[in-house]
């Protein structure tokens, strides 16, 4: 058990250390807005993606397993709004980013979890592979290890998007800090589409 614990921990870490969605975003925020604006959205990512995984581990998975389509379905349904949401931070006005940029909520932050590929992929796998037998005992142990894991994990990427801000000191900065952004955030899921 402890083993499984370990190779569980490990495997949260580096899923939600790597870049994704989430990360690409909240750098961004960080970079923007800072630490305690971009907070509501670092939390959102944190609570909405542990009740995904629980969530996912109590149904979803053999919803998928029953209907192989769906899953397709919704991947390219998540996809599309993820290079929406990319326009959107790359399209950015320069001056949006200071005084009127608008960090994700609470809530926003939280649903996004069901549309992110990466999240989709990291919980299918998570409650498949470190629960092989369904356990709700398992379960809890797979959706806390998430929630422990995301808080250094979310936290850094903000932080490292505040310090990159120091560079951005001019709007030709900003306006490319945010396309290679939006480029980050679809170019972060295509190994989860293919």
């Amino acid at each position: 058990m402890f083993d499984q614990i370990i190779a569980l921990t490990l495997f949260a870490f580096v899923s939600t250390f790597t870049p994704g969605p989430n990360n690409m975003m909240l750098m961004t925020s960080g970079a923007n807005i800072g630490f305690i604006r971009t907070l509501p959205h670092v939390l959102g990512v944190i609570f909405g993606f542990g009740l995904m995984v629980f969530l996912v581990g109590i149904g979803a998975t053999e919803v998928f397993r029953l209907f192989p389509g769906l899953h397709q379905a919704l991947t390219w349904a998540c996809m599309a709004y993820l290079i929406y949401l990319a326009v959107k931070i790359g399209l950015s006005r320069p001056e949006m980013s200071n005084q009127t940029y608008r960090p994700m909520s609470f809530l926003s932050a939280a649903m996004f979890q069901w549309v992110n590929p990466k999240g989709w992929s990291m919980a299918l796998t998570a409650v498949s592979v470190y629960n092989p037998a369904a356990t709700l005992h398992g379960l809890l142990i797979v959706t806390l290890t998430f929630i422990l894991v995301n808080f250094p994990s979310t936290t850094s990427w903000v932080f490292a998007g505040q310090k990159i801000s120091g560079l951005l000191k001019n709007q030709a900065h900003i306006r490319i800090f945010n396309i290679v952004m939006a480029a980050t955030l679809i170019g972060s899921t295509l190994p989860m589409m293919f």
